[in-house]
């Protein structure tokens, strides 16, 4: 890795670290609650970094590692069941991030020490991974460039219960080698040769919107697989706001973790519309936050409510199964479907009761209403 990128911490890199570190503390409660409902007091919960990089920036900010350790020390249960394991192929990066995890207040404490290795991730480490039997382990890939990444990682990764996966995609490089036999390698490991040939074809005069979205899509269908895993982007623009730089990828088995991810994403947006999320970071966004009277005309919501009243029409259903079923891979949280169904019941267009039969409170739309579409109250 280019140690420069760690002179200063740019605001994008601080966005990533807290994406990574809200995602992890809330996790890490799931992940507690759980063992101790099924009273597994022996249970041991873990997080992986693969490309750990130095702990801190120049300017003394502090990167993810330092972080997650922090969350780890703050909470009694979780240091006493945490292992860390940091990788870093870089040995000069390694000895910063032992010194900086050296000067936490109460390291020591720990149960487990933090496990440090200086090895290059590889198709070895992804056979490792696959042979063992993981702990519920949250697992945090962040290569510079993309050497190391590939399907067989992740899904060697995240193929046990509890595990979670965030990994870096560097879309500005792969973008610009798609078409680079020396590359290919890399882009087989992480598209597969079908998929990257459906790429290669439908980018031929694309847009550079519409290449990005070919891309990014192609990247989530191979990383879902045949399985049943959650995949949700978000993406990273660069200083000017005019091209997209990376973007994290989100890779989970459980509903839930997808909830709780999107909602993260979401509220760290540089922007949303009608109260949708951009899904992505635009330092832009942050510097003219006036929108054009297109966005100010825009209304996303109203999407949402359209879609319902026609998916659902004359069907009755629980608001959680309607969630989950209808909220995978579309920019909409729970509060937005609230709104929505809110909007919906009080224009009489839907009813709504509790399993005691009452209806919503005026303004709110618990987990529990169960909707018919249709009906008028």
């Amino acid at each position: 890795m280019d140690n420069q990128f760690f002179q200063e911490q740019r605001e994008q890199s601080m966005i990533k670290a807290r994406i990574v570190s809200k995602y992890f503390k809330r996790w890490a409660g799931v992940m507690l609650g759980t063992i101790k409902k099924y009273d597994r007091q022996a249970q041991k919960l873990a997080y992986i970094d693969l490309f750990a990089g130095p702990g801190r920036y120049d300017d003394q900010s502090k990167s993810t590692p330092i972080l997650v350790l922090e969350t780890i020390l703050a909470d009694p249960d979780l240091s006493s069941r945490m292992l860390t394991l940091f990788n870093d192929k870089d040995n000069d990066n390694i000895k910063s991030l032992k010194t900086s995890v050296a000067l936490l207040p109460e390291v020591a404490q720990l149960k487990y020490a933090p496990i440090f290795f200086n090895e290059e991730v590889g198709d070895e480490i992804a056979q490792w991974f696959s042979q063992q039997r993981m702990v519920p382990t949250f697992f945090f890939v962040d290569p510079w460039g993309y050497k190391g990444l590939s399907r067989n990682l992740v899904s060697s990764i995240i193929k046990d219960w509890g595990c979670d996966c965030v990994f870096f995609f560097n879309y500005n490089r792969i973008n610009m080698g798609v078409n680079n036999s020396v590359i290919e390698p890399h882009l087989l490991s992480l598209f597969g040769e079908e998929k990257l040939t459906q790429i290669r074809e439908q980018i031929v005069n694309a847009a550079p919107d519409e290449r990005e979205s070919i891309i990014i899509q192609a990247l989530c269908y191979a990383f879902k697989g045949n399985e049943q895993r959650f995949v949700l982007p978000f993406r990273f623009r660069n200083n000017e706001g005019t091209r997209t730089s990376h973007h994290l990828i989100f890779i989970t088995k459980n509903f839930r973790g997808y909830d709780i991810m999107k909602t993260i994403m979401a509220e760290e947006s540089s922007d949303n519309k009608d109260g949708v999320a951009n899904f992505e970071y635009n330092p832009r966004d942050m510097r003219y936050k006036q929108g054009s009277l297109f966005d100010m005309l825009s209304r996303p919501i109203d999407d949402l409510q359209s879609m319902l009243l026609q998916e659902y029409s004359e069907r009755t259903i629980d608001f959680m199964e309607l969630y989950e079923k209808h909220s995978v891979d579309k920019p909409y949280i729970k509060k937005n479907y609230k709104d929505v169904l809110w909007t919906l019941y009080d224009a009489d267009k839907i009813t709504a009761v509790n399993p005691k039969g009452n209806p919503p409170r005026k303004g709110t739309f618990s987990d529990e209403m169960r909707i018919t579409f249709g009906g008028a109250k």
